[in-house]
C-alpha cells in the first residue's frame, strides 16, 4: 500500500531528527528512513557550540544537555585526575574552550567580557555533549512529538515531479511532497538528484577510536605535535585520534582493524602501544566540498549531504544542527501554505555562506597541520598568537560560533543576529518562550500599536510583552522560530515592522 506524507527525511542522525522534530512542532507530517537498524555508536563530535546548545535550548532541551554533560566532565575529570594535561573547564556563565589544529586556547587568556559573549544566556556553558548524547535526546524528542521513524528502510530511489516525490524504499513506495537529504557525506539523495558538488580532493589520513590497550602510559594526554603527525590522546580512557599527511587512506570503505589503529597510533606517537580491543574506530580525511544550492526541485539537503570536511573541532555536528533549525520552521511554512515555495531560497542564501566559512576554517587547520618546516614555523607562531588574550578571544568566538550571523538587511545591529537571552520581569528568560517552535514579537516597551500590528499573523506570531530585568535602549524585537531577529527597534516606532512581518511570516490572515 502506498502512503503520503507531507516530508520524507533520509537519515535518522542528529540532523535528521532535528529536523523532524522542528517540523513536527508545527504538525507536519514526516517520515524518517534510516537503512541502520541501530543508532550509529560509532565515536563522533564530542562537543557542541554556543549556536547548537541555544537552539535546543529555545526547544526547551537544556536540562538534558547539563546532565549529559556533568556525566561527560566526571569521566574526564577523573580521567585528567589520573594522567593530567589539558584541564576542561567551564562555569555556569562560561562556555568551554577548544583547540585549533591541535594547539589548544587557555580559557584564562579568554576575554570573556567582549560585547559578542553577552546575552548569551545559560546555554552558553554547555559545550561538553557527545553525536551520541545529542541524538539520544533528540530521537527521544522524535518520540515524543510522534514523528515517524523506521530503521532498517532504505532509499532507493526517487522521481521529483511537479507536484510530488515519489520514493522507493525497497519494495514500497512512498508519496511526499517535499524530500531532504539528510543521509551524511556520501547522501544517496544528493547524488541521486544530481546536486554539483565542488571542493577539494584529501590530503590526509586520519584515525579517531575508543580502544583498550597496555602501552598508554607513555602517551601524552592532550593534541601533541611530533615529526610525523599529530596526534591525541584522551579526554576520556581508550580515546585517541591520529593524523597521518601522507595522503588519503586506498581504501575508505575497508574494515578498520586494531593492527591498522595500532599501527597508525605507534607511526605519529612513536610510542609502541599495544591495542588490545577495539570499542568504536573511524576513519577520516579532510575531502572539503560543498554543493552549490541546497535545493533543487522539491528534494533539499542538509547536515553532511550538503558539506564534507575535516573533522577538526567538531564542526560538522553543529553545522548540521544549524541547517534543520534554519530549514524547518521555513519548511513546514510551505507545508501549511502560509508561505510561498521560494521562502526556501533564504535557505541556502543563509546557510551556503555559512558553511563556505566552516569549510575554510577546516582547511586552514589541515594547513597548519602539515609537516614540512614553513608549516612548522607558522604553528609555532600561531601558537604565540592563541596564547594571547586578543589571539584566544578572537579565536575563540569563531570557535564557539557566537559569530554566527545572517544578512537579513535593516538598519538595526540585531538584525540578522540570534536573539539576546536576557531575564525578563515575569522571572523567565527571552530564549523560555520558543519551546513550541513560533516566532515572538517580544514588546519590551508595552506598546499597543506594536502588538495591534501583528494581530493579523497571530497564529503565526505570538506576542510576548515583559519588561526586561535590566535596563535597555531595546524596545522590540521579532524574532523568527529559529532564534534570529528578523525585525528590532529602540524605540516604539514601527517602521519596517509590517514588511519584515510579511516578509518571513506571509500575507495576513
Amino acid at each position: 500500500m502506498n502512503e503520503t506524507f507531507d516530508v520524507v527525511i533520509a537519515g535518522a542522525g542528529p540532523v535528521g531528527l532535528m529536523l523532524a522534530c522542528e517540523l513536527r512542532l508545527t504538525g507536519v507530517d514526516v517520515l524518517v528512513v534510516e537503512r541502520l537498524n541501530e543508532p550509529d555508536m560509532t565515536l563522533k563530535a564530542g562537543a557542541i557550540n554556543v549556536p547548537t546548545a541555544r537552539a535546543l535550548a529555545r526547544r526547551g532541551l537544556l536540562p538534558e544537555l547539563v546532565e549529559r554533560q556533568d556525566e561527560t566532565l566526571a569521566v574526564v575529570r577523573k580521567f585528567q585526575a589520573q594522567r593530567g594535561g589539558t584541564v576542561i573547564g567551564t562555569t555556569s556563565k562560561r562556555p568551554g574552550a577548544g583547540h585549533f589544529a591541535g594547539v589548544f586556547l587557555d580559557v584564562e587568556d579568554i576575554d570573556y567580557d567582549d560585547e559578542e559573549f553577552a546575552d548569551l544566556g545559560p546555554a552558553a556553558a554547555v559545550f561538553l555533549v557527545p553525536q551520541q548524547s545529542i541524538e539520544a535526546i533528540l530521537a527521544r524528542r522524535a518520540e515524543e512529538l510522534g514523528v515517524v521513524i523506521r530503521r532498517g528502510v532504505e532509499l532507493t530511489g526517487f522521481t521529483d515531479a511537479a507536484d510530488a516525490v515519489v520514493i522507493q524504499l525497497g519494495d514500497a513506495e512512498v508519496r511526499t511532497a517535499w524530500l531532504v537529504g539528510c543521509d551524511g557525506g556520501r547522501s544517496l539523495v544528493r547524488k541521486l538528484a544530481g546536486f554539483e558538488f565542488p571542493g577539494l580532493d584529501p590530503e590526509i589520513t586520519g584515525h579517531q577510536a575508543v580502544v583498550e590497550m597496555t602501552g598508554a602510559e607513555a602517551l601524552v594526554p592532550g593534541w601533541s605535535s611530533t615529526p610525523t603527525g599529530i596526534y591525541a590522546y584522551g579526554p576520556t580512557p581508550g580515546r585517541f585520534l591520529t593524523v597521518e599527511m601522507d595522503g588519503p587512506p586506498a581504501d575508505r570503505d575497508a574494515p578498520i582493524t586494531a593492527d591498522e589503529l595500532q599501527a597508525s597510533l605507534r607511526a605519529v606517537s612513536g610510542v609502541p602501544v599495544e591495542i588490545t580491543a577495539v570499542h568504536s574506530a573511524t576513519r577520516f580525511t579532510d575531502n572539503t566540498r560543498q554543493v552549490t544550492d541546497y535545493r533543487q526541485g522539491r528534494v533539499l539537503l542538509a547536515g553532511d549531504a550538503a558539506h564534507v570536511h575535516s573533522p577538526f573541532g567538531g564542526q560538522g555536528l553543529n553545522l548540521g544542527i544549524g541547517d534543520a533549525v534554519n530549514l524547518g520552521w521555513k519548511l513546514a511554512a510551505v507545508v501549511h501554505g502560509w508561505a510561498p515555495a521560494n521562502l526556501l531560497d533564504t535557505y541556502t542564501a543563509e546557510r551556503h555562506p555559512i558553511g563556505a566559512w566552516v569549510l575554510d576554517w577546516t582547511r586552514a587547520q589541515v594547513a597548519l597541520m602539515r609537516l614540512d618546516q614553513r608549516s612548522r614555523t607558522l604553528r609555532t607562531v600561531f601558537a604565540e598568537l592563541l596564547a594571547t588574550t586578543d589571539g584566544a578571544t578572537t579565536v575563540f568566538k569563531n570557535i564557539s560560533g557566537v559569530r554566527h550571523r545572517y544578512d537579513l538587511g535593516g538598519g538595526h545591529a540585531l538584525t540578522g543576529a540570534p536573539a539576546p537571552d536576557f531575564e525578563l520581569s515575569d522571572g523567565s528568560r527571552v530564549e523560555d518562550h520558543f519551546v513550541d517552535g513560533a516566532a515572538i514579537l517580544l514588546d519590551l516597551a508595552d506598546s499597543a500599536e506594536l502588538r495591534n500590528l501583528v494581530v493579523p499573523w497571530s497564529s503565526r506570531v505570538r506576542v510576548v510583552t515583559a519588561k526586561p530585568t535590566r535596563s535597555r535602549s531595546l524596545a522590540a524585537m521579532l524574532i523568527r522560530p529559529d532564534g534570529y531577529v528578523a525585525w528590532a527597534a529602540d524605540s516604539t516606532e514601527i517602521d519596517g515592522l509590517s514588511s519584515a512581518v510579511t516578509r518571513w511570516f506571509g500575507a495576513p490572515e
